[in-house]
């Protein structure tokens, strides 16, 4: 029998292995703030820095700091291995040597190299709303927060958030380089002189009717499928399990789909408002939550839909390709949803892909 956030006997609760894990988050935390409050010229992400409540980042660093310091002695005291527990101090100890949450903001000049800020940040508020949210309402009870592959989605989460001032400059790139032709200054007046409301409607249609397609070549070409075989191969889904997607993957489906919101010239507080609601539903329909969502089913897509795509199951292969609306499944016959049913297994057949976030990268390249 194993807790809701550890398994076997060296991760019990009570064993100290759980209170080093949050340790070691949390004093990473702490520390990787103040480095931020001290380097924003390198690692903060330069269109977010003047809209950060510094008094509430203050607080949080200091908070993190103080949690990963306390839980990291609470780790020595009761577990036997004490590597956890000490790296945990060590990072909240070093965090407050450097001056802690109350250091000088050091000087902003360019433009940074590093997103470390946008990791923090996301990591912060997404972990604080899914994981009480999948403890409350969990599709599978059983299921461990740190369940087995954990680590490598973490490690795509980060790798992904810290990349992303490249991956922005990749997505936007083959629009500007490719497309320009196809601008009209005339459409993309009257689009943009639309209410925000109706922009936005408007981005999800036309950005998901353009996601299911490429998502669905990435299914269907082979040199596609490897790169995308990344994403499918978790065994387990939670809020972190949709972070696994290889780089390239993330950059051709984005630039892609960028492409038809650059033609026709949506206001950037609709795409900004737009960017905000897929990164929230990307994460909740991958999510360990077994919410009653019937009467959005075939609106918008919620976790048991999307879980679907993921099944292990024939009938559920190459299904539901549509990421927001479901029913541009159900219009090109993709579409599956069994009455009432989830699927019992996870990712590929076989296992193929290995684990680890090193490996993953390479694997689509390997014959």
């Amino acid at each position: 029998m194993t807790s809701g956030l550890g398994r076997g006997t060296g991760q019990r609760f009570g064993s100290g292995w759980i209170s080093g894990i949050l340790a070691v988050i949390c004093g990473a935390l702490g520390y990787g703030g103040v480095l931020c409050l001290l380097f924003p010229d390198w690692l903060t992400t330069p269109s977010a820095r003047a809209h950060y409540p510094m008094d509430v980042v203050r607080f949080l660093i200091y908070m993190m700091l103080v949690i990963g310091f306390g839980l990291g002695a609470l780790s020595v005291v009761l577990r036997r291995r004490k590597v956890l527990g000490f790296t945990g101090i060590a990072l909240a100890t070093a965090g407050t040597l450097l001056g802690g949450s109350s250091v000088e903001l050091g000087p902003v000049r360019g433009t940074a190299a590093v997103g470390l800020d946008w990791f923090l940040l996301n990591l912060f508020v997404l972990a604080l709303l899914f994981v009480p949210v999948e403890r409350v309402i969990p599709r599978l009870p059983e299921q461990p927060i740190f369940r087995p592959g954990w680590t490598t989605d973490l490690m795509h989460f980060a790798m992904s958030h810290l990349m992303v001032q490249v991956t922005v400059v990749l997505t936007m790139l083959p629009a500007a380089l490719f497309f320009r032709w196809a601008t009209q200054p005339w459409l993309q007046d009257a689009v943009a002189a639309q209410p925000l409301p109706v922009q936005f409607v408007a981005i999800v249609l036309v950005a998901d009717f353009t996601q299911y397609w490429v998502h669905r070549a990435f299914h269907r070409v082979p040199w596609l499928w490897r790169l995308h075989a990344v994403h499918h191969s978790s065994q387990t889904l939670d809020w972190l399990a949709g972070s696994r997607l290889h780089l390239i993957d993330i950059v051709v489906t984005r630039g892609l789909s960028f492409v038809p919101l650059y033609v026709l010239g949506f206001a950037a507080p609709a795409i900004y408002a737009y960017l905000v609601f897929v990164s929230f539903l990307a994460v909740f329909i991958h999510a360990n939550v077994r919410a009653d969502l019937r009467a959005l089913d075939w609106v918008l897509v919620t976790p048991r839909f999307h879980h679907w795509h993921h099944g292990a199951h024939p009938e559920a292969v190459d299904k539901n390709f549509a990421v927001h609306l479901p029913w541009i499944d159900w219009l090109f016959g993709t579409a599956y949803l069994p009455s009432g049913r989830w699927p019992e297994a996870y990712g590929i057949a076989g296992h193929p892909v290995p684990e680890g976030y090193w490996r993953q990268l390479a694997w689509p390249f390997r014959r």
